[in-house]
């Protein structure tokens, strides 16, 4: 038995897919039974948040209690920001459960978790317990947060790794970062171990697509206004699918806005699409949005940003804010059927099923 933890943002994206793709996969294609104990930071008020992150987490009894309970021999963590804290993991070992710590973003130290600070840069200010740039940066938006969370992460963030018995993160590039952030994780207990995407096409169909296709949260780290920008330069039709601050300054402007959908219409929306773009300004963990597009064989144009280099091929590849770079590939790789077959190809050789199953039973054990 596995009891899966994570504690679900305000606004939902990439990490609550990879959880639930992840608990599939345990379900399976690795056999073991899972439960899932959630939190919602959507339920809890700005006042119990800041109390839950200071004291390291709340209701730790909890945590035991569904470890004895559903006699699990592994709890996998993932985000436990602001409720879970290091508290649930130090209770889920003392009730005799082996702890998998997955770090899906850079939050041990960086406290929006992107590295990707107010002032619209990359940024690595931030590092160990000195978490006073971000206080300074105002990086949480609100004063009084962005204090409560310099604070608890420099209380908690060495107590949170020490109770972890393996740490998974999802490329090579992520665990750099978390190194050049002086995080407090030891090398030999982290593993890499990519998000799993289950590839569903047998072949590309981008030659019969229809338009270029961005999916993602609506913030100024993922670029979404360079996609617009190269596309409408390229002449090639964009839609954007997705949500959050930069929704209204999308929105009447040449790109298709077709908001926050559900997966099936995600699918859909893939399934006709001739190209992909990815053009974020931060540094990704892993790149999700270009995984899935290249698992139903639409080729990918991405920026060098973070970890995605290892995952889209070179030609797809451009430097992060370089409009005219962005123009010349689009149109290179729109409706591109060979460059769709090679991503599917890769992304079957990284993250499929199989592929990440035998990566985690390393981590798991049998």
């Amino acid at each position: 038995m596995i009891l899966v933890l994570h504690n679900r943002y305000r606004v939902t994206g990439g990490e609550e897919r990879a959880v639930a793709d992840l608990a599939r996969l345990l379900r399976e294609d690795l056999g073991e039974e899972v439960e899932v104990l959630e939190r919602d930071s959507a339920a809890i008020g700005q006042g119990r948040a800041a109390v839950a992150l200071l004291r390291g987490g709340l209701d730790p009894d909890d945590v035991a209690a569904a470890v004895r309970r559903t006699r699990a021999r592994v709890v996998s963590a993932h985000n436990l920001n602001p409720a879970f804290g290091w508290r649930a993991l130090a209770a889920a070992r003392g009730a005799g459960a082996r702890v998998v710590l997955h770090l899906h973003n850079y939050r041990l130290v960086c406290a929006v978790g992107t590295c990707f600070n107010g002032r619209g840069e990359d940024c690595v200010r931030c590092q160990g317990r000195d978490t006073l740039p971000g206080v300074r940066l105002n990086c949480r938006g609100a004063r009084a947060e962005a204090a409560v969370y310099g604070d608890a992460l420099a209380l908690w963030q060495r107590r949170l790794t020490e109770q972890a018995d393996a740490i998974v993160v999802p490329s090579r590039f992520a665990l750099r970062r978390l190194q050049a952030l002086r995080a407090p994780i030891d090398p030999g207990c982290v593993h890499v171990v990519p998000h799993v995407v289950r590839a569903v096409a047998e072949r590309s169909r981008a030659g019969a697509g229809a338009h270029a296709l961005v999916a993602s949260r609506l913030a100024p780290e993922k670029g979404v206004e360079l996609a617009v920008a190269a596309c409408e330069r390229a002449g090639l039709p964009l839609v954007i699918a997705g949500d959050g601050p930069l929704r209204d300054a999308l929105r009447g402007g040449p790109a298709r806005l077709v908001g926050r959908v559900s997966d099936a219409e995600l699918a859909d929306l893939r399934a006709r699409a001739a190209l992909a773009i990815v053009p974020s300004r931060a540094a990704e963990t892993f790149g999700l949005a270009a995984a899935e597009a290249m698992a139903v064989g639409v080729p990918v144009v991405a920026t060098a940003a973070g970890a995605l280099p290892e995952l889209v091929e070179p030609a797809g590849i451009v430097s992060v804010g370089d409009v005219e770079a962005l123009v010349t590939a689009a149109r290179a790789r729109y409706g591109d059927e060979a460059a769709g077959d090679a991503g599917l190809r890769r992304v079957r050789e990284l993250a499929s099923p199989a592929a990440v199953a035998a990566r985690l039973r390393a981590v798991y054990g049998p």
